[in-house]
């Protein structure tokens, strides 16, 4: 940009200093002056214009737009009239912005990106992460075969520059995206899968914009299609191990410096662009892949280990940081549309809405084959037609696709009527999205009555209104007595307030439709908000350990949907799940037993141990809660169910930890110990902080005692160790069978004995297999299921033993009720053991007495034990 039209035109005074500028100099003043002013005013329209939003109940990004033409379109008109001539410098900087593509990619994108990655729930994404991968990909792939096939077949394009237009336009805004699904009740899991794929579908649109503009550039050989294949994965894998090592070291350097919020702050805003430049200037890989990445390897490993509120802090700062950066990339890109759509024609709205016909058929595609197709694969969950459609009106373009525009227009290899129809089209169909669909998109949400609670809903909410107001009352009253307010006054308004609570209560219990099966959910969804309000108040007094705070808070929300959906047995269903043994403990187990590298194994373990104690302390809390806030509302009745259900609960966690204590009693106890100087530790600081603010000690006194209490907290959260070496000869050495054998011959069994663990309900053998070793439980207890009995087993007994030696099948189906340990011997050694011990023999032979066997079955047994006699 020349100098010249920025101070040219001035007609106000020029303080002396700025006159013994430099022509030079003076130019960058000036354009310093332009640039802080424009960025103050841009400020100001965002704060303007999301209350502006509201009051017109239109999406924000359709104001911001709207705002951005307009700002184009007055700068233009300003120049041009003869008034206030002294800020024309002003409106001609704004007028040619200084903006490229590159801007919005390298400046606006990873902020986005980062601050939604931070604020998903990470474990339940990836539970979800097929179909999110599926859609992201497909989605994007299928809207650019789509649009482009139209615009070539309609004679409007080339192939290659349709296929240009439609990587362009594919990509949809992950913000517009998300608050879509604020603004409805939709189900949580639909929301995630959605939002993610709304978020990973900018790199796939990205790597094929890279992909096509080669076709169409001027002296630039055309890439094969194969080539462009083989270089896909690695821009994927690429962008994912820039993003991870990035984001490994940014939680490394934060969990160093906890003790500096800002500084923590400050690592954290260096980590997206960071990773972003890394992969694409480095690596030539992904930069999206590479945020994306990043933001969710620190949001999996970074609450356990920042302080809580330092966590929290940290997400309100991106957040903000979100809010500017959503808000700028809209109001520039929109104040560049003017530019882009400087040489339409009525002929180019024609081809805008082609390209809008082939996005809405390919995502109708998506949404309406696809997804069934998922769905039936079990892989993605039910979504009705009425979010479908909603999804569909609500695919929004926004600041992507004009900043992928613009660097077509920027692309000097690129031929000029190439650059006008991407542009154009482009731009045109993003103004649809925002001015067409987004100002329609609450009324389509209210005509497909989207914009409704359920009746479960409606009925929670009433609950939560009359559980507040029942806490209002009680704090008042307490408010009343310590601020000694007048008696008659006081009990005036608190009769008044107790109606109104009455009321409210009413209103809760006679809501129409809602039986005692929904009440139950009811009560069991609000035990699940306060389970996951006792697991936050735990890890935040340094009861819950950071290594299972992310494990237990993900359990409370997974229940809390499970129930929402499948009422009281998705709520036992999801329980049971979560204190279930997940693939990673069957990796490391399987790894143990055939390698002996227990490491994996020990450090599961003990994640184990330590997530049953903060369970077991966080289901006392659910008790109190019952009888306090829930009985209120749905009266005796719905609350003994629940408290039932939740002794059944405790239950399963007081069998899986006493499971545990069996096979490492010193670890618990250590543990126990641990947990009980934590809680010391933390009473102390509490009083050290109450003496700094009653002025008993001084500030300087108070840091040095802190800093010595923090550094006994943090040699206290420490695990110890645990060994598993000798794990499973103290086992056998337990079981009554082995009771007579020597210690070498424990030992020599226990290096022999494989370790197996089962869930609640999880299958371990069935009656159709041919046994071919002999299962001995250590701790918790299996059922067996045969056509004609059903029979326990539990700690000390075996199975398998008579079927293997009598060459039947199992007797019947045997399934794990409680998270079961179980050591496992093969055939030979078990009859090794036959032949050597006699008191083993006897064992066995007893047990075949208590079992109905067939003459062919006898002779093979007397046969096997007399040769071993």
């Amino acid at each position: 940009m020349s100098p010249a039209p920025l101070y040219c035109s001035a007609q106000g005074p020029v303080p002396d200093t700025i006159k013994q500028l430099s022509g030079t100099d003076f130019s960058t003043h000036m354009e310093i002056v332009a640039l802080t002013t424009i960025t103050a005013g841009l400020f100001l329209v965002v704060g303007l214009s999301e209350p502006l939003a509201e009051r017109l109940r239109l999406p924000f990004s359709v104001i911001l737009a709207i705002v951005g033409i307009l700002i184009s379109f007055g700068s233009a008109t300003f120049l041009q009239l003869d008034f206030a001539n002294s800020l024309n410098f002003i409106a001609a900087y704004l007028n040619d912005l200084p903006i490229r593509a590159n801007a919005f990619l390298y400046i606006f994108l990873p902020t986005l990106i980062f601050q939604v990655t931070l604020g998903m729930d990470i474990r339940r994404i990836l539970d979800d992460w097929v179909p999110i991968l599926l859609l992201a990909v497909v989605a994007v792939v299928v809207s650019t075969l789509f649009i482009g096939g139209a615009l070539y077949w309609m004679g409007i394009t080339s192939l290659m520059v349709g296929l240009l237009v439609g990587s362009v336009v594919s990509t949809t805004d992950p913000s517009a995206v998300a608050s879509i699904f604020r603004s409805l009740s939709a189900p949580k899991r639909l929301g995630r899968i959605i939002e993610g794929e709304s978020l990973l579908n900018d790199a796939a649109a990205i790597a094929l914009f890279g992909l096509f503009i080669t076709y169409v550039m001027v002296g630039m050989p055309d890439p094969t299609v194969g080539a462009a294949l083989e270089q896909f994965p690695y821009l994927i894998a690429g962008g994912a191990m820039a993003g991870w090592i990035m984001a490994r070291i940014g939680v490394w350097l934060m969990a160093l410096l906890n003790r500096f919020e800002l500084a923590q702050v400050s690592v954290s805003v260096s980590l997206p662009y960071l990773s972003y430049v890394i992969a694409e200037q480095f690596l030539t890989a992904s930069g999206v892949i590479a945020v994306v990445i990043c933001g969710l390897t620190l949001n999996f490993a970074g609450p356990g280990r920042i302080d809580p509120a330092r966590w929290n802090k940290l997400t309100e700062v991106w957040d903000i940081l979100a809010h500017w950066a959503g808000a700028l990339i809209f109001v520039l890109a929109a104040i560049l549309i003017p530019d882009l759509m400087a040489t339409a024609t009525w002929v180019d709205a024609g081809y805008v809405a082609v390209v809008a016909l082939a996005a809405f058929a390919a995502r109708g595609v998506v949404l309406f084959l696809l997804l069934p197709a998922l769905t039936l694969a079990k892989v993605s969950p039910k979504v009705e037609t009425p979010y479908k459609v909603a999804i569909l009106w609500g695919g929004l373009r926004g600041a992507v696709t004009l900043a992928l525009a613009l660097a077509v227009t920027e692309n000097a290899r690129v031929p000029d009527a190439t650059q006008r129809v991407v542009g154009i089209l482009a731009t045109g169909y993003t103004l649809f999205t925002l001015i067409v669909q987004g100002t329609t998109l609450r009324t389509v949400i209210g005509w497909l009555k989207l914009d409704r609670l359920s009746p479960i809903d409606t009925a929670l909410s009433k609950q939560v209104v009359a559980v507040a107001l029942q806490s209002v009352r009680e704090r008042v009253a307490v408010a009343t007595e310590n601020y000694d307010l007048t008696r008659d006054i006081a009990r005036a308004e608190a009769k008044e307030f107790g109606e109104r609570l009455d009321r409210a209560v009413e209103a809760a219990e006679g809501e129409e439709g809602i039986g005692d099966r929904d009440r139950i959910t009811l009560g069991l969804i609000a035990l699940a908000g306060h389970e996951r309000d006792l697991v936050d108040r735990g890890f935040e007094a340094g009861l819950i350990s950071s290594r299972v705070y992310e494990q237990a808070r993900g359990l409370s929300a997974h229940v809390m949907e499970a129930t929402r959906t499948g009422g009281r047995s998705g709520y036992r269903a999801a329980y049971r799940r979560g204190l279930g043994f997940n693939d990673w403990f069957r990796l490391a187990v399987a790894l143990d037993n055939r390698t002996r590298i227990s490491r994996p194994l020990a450090n599961l373990t003990a994640n184990r141990f330590e997530f049953l104690l903060g369970q077991r302390l966080v289901m006392k809390g659910l008790h109190d809660f019952i009888d306090t806030r829930i009985r209120r509302i749905h009266r005796r009745r719905v609350a003994e169910l629940l408290h039932e259900l939740v002794d059944r609960r405790i239950e399963t966690v007081e069998q899986a930890l006493e499971g545990l204590k069996l096979q490492y009693p010193g670890y618990a106890e250590e543990l126990e110990r641990k947990f009980i100087r934590r809680i010391s530790l933390r009473l102390e600081r509490g009083e050290m902080d109450d003496l700094l603010e009653e002025g008993l000690i001084g500030p300087e006194l108070h840091q040095t005692l802190v800093a010595r209490i923090e550094g006994l907290l943090a040699r206290e959260r420490v695990r110890p160790k645990l060994d598993l070496t000798l794990r499973r000869a103290d086992l056998a050495r337990q079981l009554p069978l082995f009771a007579d054998l020597d210690d070498k011959t424990v030992k020599r069994l226990g290096r022999s004995m494989l370790t197996r663990y089962a869930g609640p309900g999880e299958l371990v053998r069935r009656r159709t297999d041919t046994p071919r070793s002999v299962f001995f439980i250590a701790s918790g207890a299996v059922e067996v299921r045969s056509p004609k009995q059903t029979y326990r087993l539990g700690r000390g007994d075996m199975f398998g033993q008579i079927a293997m030696l009598t060459g039947r099948k199992f007797r019947g189906d045997v399934t794990a009720i409680a998270p079961t340990t179980m050591l496992v011997l093969d055939e030979t050694r078990f009859l090794k053991i036959l032949r050597k011990n006699k008191s083993v023999r006897d064992a066995i032979m007893k047990t075949a007495e208590e079992r109905e066997l067939t003459e062919e079955g006898w002779e093979r047994l007397r046969m096997l034990v007399g040769t071993a006699e």
